[in-house]
């Protein structure tokens, strides 16, 4: 029997936060509807997390797991959580409590009206750094100009979606998940809800800029071929550069008896068409190795163990 909301938590190393957030969103559940479950994703946590998740789920019955093997990552772990629940909404909400939970009541009352995603649009952010906060907003802007379809700004993971997103996203097969362009691809109808993010309570955050660096590397190259257009372009550019040049230096040899001469003009061209050339291959390479991870076809994810025993065979391919 499916249930009217489900809240999937992805969780990396959050223990501290766990016993506030769960009283936080059943408190917030509560007042909306009895029907509804919470699913914990467990990402291959390294602390106590599991343990927690295991005692909370043993006193509330609404509470449920899935443990992963090891750390696949946050946007896999999302994927994962809505594999196991057929709730007719679902909220997702990172464990770290810089969102709050009782955000949901406004999220749920626009679904209510008839929308099938509702994001929760941050209108501020505390206790994130400005190098932070820039690049976050300078790449959301860069992805809006590359994609095709509407990218929302200032929007992370946390939001409401349908029953229908949700059957959409499970029969999405790329290995590289992102899921915020997954919804916006998708074009379902869309509403926000206005929020001021938290700073973080305890620990840090899991999402590194290295993984903030994937993360956008993946969101680019995903739903967007703009940067192959721009390699062509390039070549098209210097090759045409380079032919003038040459025009140029044979007019100046027999025309105006001139030798072009420099040693520092010859190594500044030779350095800078080899950053262009080694730039190039890096994009090409980045849509090759796409191609390599989603034509192995290897399941997204491996589950270790899960309360939630009826959906036990659940894989993502």
């Amino acid at each position: 029997m499916s249930k009217d909301l489900a809240v999937v938590i992805p969780v990396y190393n959050e223990k501290d936060n766990l016993e506030e957030l769960i009283e936080r969103i059943e408190a917030t559940l509560n007042k909306i509807t009895s029907s509804y479950e919470i699913i914990f994703v467990n990402d291959g946590s390294t602390d106590n997390s599991i343990s927690v998740i295991h005692g909370i789920s043993e006193n509330k019955t609404k509470v449920f797991y899935v443990n992963l093997t090891r750390n696949y990552g946050h946007q896999v772990a999302v994927s994962a959580g809505l594999l196991y629940t057929n709730a007719k909404a679902v909220v997702i909400i990172d464990a770290d409590l810089q969102d709050p939970p009782e955000l949901i009541i406004e999220l749920y009352a626009q679904f209510n009206q008839g929308f099938d995603v509702v994001n929760a649009k941050r209108k501020d952010r505390k206790g994130e750094s400005l190098i932070k906060k820039g690049t976050a907003k300078l790449y959301y802007r860069l992805l809006k100009r590359l994609v095709s379809f509407e990218i929302p700004l200032d929007t992370g993971d946390y939001r409401l979606i349908s029953r229908k997103v949700v059957d959409a996203l499970n029969t999405m097969p790329e290995q590289n998940k992102y899921l915020r362009g997954q919804i916006a691809w998708l074009g379902f109808k869309t509403s926000s809800v206005l929020y001021e993010r938290d700073s973080r309570k305890h620990g840090k955050s899991g999402y590194t800029y290295s993984k903030m660096f994937k993360l956008a590397i993946d969101g680019i190259t995903g739903y967007s071929d703009r940067p192959l257009w721009l390699v062509s372009r390039m070549g098209f550019i210097i090759a045409l550069l380079s032919f003038l040049f040459i025009i140029y230096a044979i007019f100046a040899y027999f025309v105006l008896e001139a030798t072009i001469t420099g040693w520092t003009s010859i190594i500044v061209s030779a350095t800078f068409l080899g950053g262009i050339q080694l730039f190039s291959i890096g994009i090409i390479g980045e849509y090759i190795a796409r191609i390599n991870t989603n034509v192995k076809r290897r399941p997204l994810y491996m589950v270790e163990s899960t309360n939630l025993e009826s959906q036990k065979h659940k894989s993502l391919l």
